[in-house]
């Protein structure tokens, strides 16, 4: 399992896209659609109120009725979310995430947010980590010129 830290291994350089509990559901997803993102944090500040998803935005908006217009995110956004602190494992998020089955998890360093990591940032992480294992196993069994990608 991947024992990166989230920060700065994982998440770094990020541009958080944080909006108030009073902004409307429609304001959130156009610029959710704009930034092409599926998460939004809901911030007092830089202190976490909730999280804002496709999946809220679908059960708690869309399959709801509700007016995306006249709805507020604080009416629909997922309050108190899990979080993990910038010094977490890769591997720890992963863990959380898989066994709650959410695919952002809001990374706060004391009562500030300071990130969010998404599934898709965690694969990468499994990716790079298994391309690691492979590489070492090849040079192990073969020879440190061995290379897959040289064969006849």
């Amino acid at each position: 399992m991947p024992t990166r830290k989230l920060m700065p291994d994982v998440i770094q350089r990020q541009q958080l896209v944080c909006l108030s509990a009073d902004t409307t559901v429609r304001d959130a997803a156009v610029l959710m659609a704009e930034r092409r993102i599926a998460a939004i944090l809901v911030t007092e500040g830089r202190r976490l109120q909730g999280i804002f998803t496709e999946r809220d935005l679908t059960v708690r908006v869309v399959a709801a009725g509700k007016d995306p217009v006249a709805t507020r995110l604080a009416e629909v956004m997922t309050r108190a979310p899990d979080t993990l602190g910038p010094n977490a494992a890769a591997g720890e998020a992963l863990e959380l995430m898989e066994r709650h089955r959410y695919r952002h998890l809001p990374v706060v360093d004391g009562d500030e947010v300071v990130g969010i990591v998404s599934i898709r940032d965690l694969f990468a992480v499994v990716r790079e980590h298994l391309e690691h294992e492979i590489k070492d196993r090849e040079e192990f069994m073969f020879g440190s010129g061995y290379s897959a990608g040289a064969l006849p």
